[in-house]
Parts: structure tokens; sequence; C-alpha cells
């Protein structure tokens, strides 16, 4: 809460100061913003705390954005922020405020307000100097099938230039189609209507030993999902997995982009099945997928 909120609610500022000092029940976040505990404040009331402190017009971006777009991706360090570039930024602790003329229209998610996952992303990327952190940030929004290629290069062409340069040859120089595969897989899964699955997994026997890789795996039911498959790819894997008693359903990138309900049918049939079989004498190891990859 903001002290003009406590203020209406009968609390004076000098009652403040002395619930918020040392023993006391509340905790000041900002200047101005209490926290009415006196514990280690969660990432959602920090986020909730510095738009107190900045204003209802403030936008959030980077990888609080990015995760509440439904990305996989830590976001532990300072919260940053998008302000009108006409209002005074304060520094505060925790918080990043960039000031924008380029203010985007945000995403609302319970109750806050976040930068679309192409303004957030890059927003990240701008102040990375390490090129391979720099792919692996622009992979996310691919990965998860937020965005593509195309709307990062728009995005990026429409900010600001300076500092970009790498940004932008690596930007150039990624191939989203086999990034952008989870995306669509989680389409199809939407589709389809399952459970949602364990992605990217290593499949062994009960001594350990690998027998072939998923792209998807549902444990209790001992059903795999391979849609990364062509040329080339899993080799004869897909046999030994099928010899263990494991369902299992195969399609490739091409089949996700233009028969996508084919596919979700495909898969909701296999579910099907699988669950009126015994469940494989298999366990599954959860490898690093590229959306989580450092």
């Amino acid at each position: 809460m903001n002290l003009e909120q406590l203020r209406k609610a009968g609390v004076s500022d000098r009652r403040t100061r002395r619930l918020c000092g040392p023993g006391g029940p509340w905790r000041r976040l900002h200047p101005g913003v209490v926290l009415l505990r006196n514990s280690t404040p969660t990432r959602q009331q920090r986020l909730h705390a510095a738009l107190v402190r900045y204003g209802p017009r403030v936008v959030i971006t980077g990888a609080d954005a990015l995760r509440a777009h439904g990305v996989q991706c830590p976001a532990d360090g300072e919260i940053r922020l998008l302000v009108p570039d006409h209002c005074r930024v304060a520094p505060c602790d925790g918080v990043s405020a960039a000031r924008t003329a380029r203010m985007p229209e945000p995403a609302v998610v319970d109750g806050l307000p976040f930068a679309p996952p192409s303004r957030a992303t890059l927003d990240l990327a701008r102040a990375e100097p390490d090129p391979a952190r720099i792919r692996h940030l622009l992979t996310l929004p691919l990965y998860w099938g937020l965005c593509d290629r195309e709307e990062l290069l728009t995005e990026l062409a429409e900010g600001p230039q300076r500092g970009t340069a790498l940004v932008r040859k690596v930007l150039r120089e990624l191939d989203e189609g086999p990034i952008q595969a989870h995306g669509l897989a989680a389409q199809v899964m939407d589709m389809a209507r399952l459970p949602q699955p364990t992605w990217d997994v290593t499949i062994c026997d009960r001594r350990g030993r690998r027998i072939g890789d998923a792209d998807a795996w549902w444990d209790e039911l001992g059903l795999a999902w391979q849609y990364r498959c062509g040329p080339g790819t899993g080799g004869f894997s897909h046999l030994a997995l099928a010899a263990t008693g494991i369902v299992l359903v195969r399609c490739t990138v091409r089949q996700l982009k233009q028969v996508p309900r084919e596919v979700a049918q495909e898969l909701a049939q296999a579910f099907g099945d699988a669950s009126r079989t015994p469940r494989p004498k298999v366990r599954a190891i959860p490898m690093t997928p590229i959306g989580d990859a450092a």
C-alpha cells in the first residue's frame, strides 16, 4: 500500500514509520510503499510494489514479462519497468526503470501489465554483452511459440539503435525452425486437450541405460511424443522405445505446421491407448530444453 491509502484508512505517517521500524509488523519496500507484513516479499509482491512506486502507466518488461507469457525462465534479478518518457524516474533499489516514447500495449496477467514477448525479450538482450547469452534470450519467445523472428526484427528496427549491433547480428544468424517447433507442439497440445507432459526427456531402462529421447512424455502412462522426426534424426531409437511397450507418436515439424489437427487427433487417440495398457518399466530423465538452457 502507499502512504495515501494508509492515511485514508486512518493510519498516520508517524504510526506507519513506527510499524515499519525494527521489530515492527510492517516492512517498507520503497519510499512511500509499505508491505503490511514483516516477511520477505515474494516476487509478485515486489512487482505490485514497483507499480505502486512508479504509477499506473508503467509496464513490466524483461524476464518477469516473459514469465507472465508462459516462458520458463528465472526472474531473480532487477525488476525492469518501462516508464513514459514525460515521467520523472527516481532511482529505486531492485528496480530498473527505463523512460521510453514507445510504450507498448500491455497484456494484463493477474492484474499486472506486461510488455509483449518481443519487446520484453529485446529489452533484456540489448543490455547483454555476451553473444551466447543474447542467443539464449532470443530463442525464448521462439521456443515457446510467442512470436517469430520477423517480429523480433521489426521490434528491433523500431526501437533505439544504439548498442544493438550484436543483437542484430545474432538475430540474423538465428535459425528459428527447430526452436519454434516447441511452440507449434504447444498449440497441438491445446487442440488435443491433454494433461501437460514433461518436455524433453531421455528415456532409460531400470538400470539407467539410455533407450531414446522424447520431446514430450506422459510418465504416468508411458506415452512418448517425438515431433522433430525426419531424415537423420533419432536413428532407430524409436524402434527401441516401442519395443519396451511405450506408446509412441511420431511426426515432423512440417506436419505440426500443416496438419496440426490431425496430429492432435492422433495424440489424443494414443493417450487413450496408453491409458488402457500397462505402463512400461522405464524411467525418464529431464533434459535441458532450449528454452531453459543457460
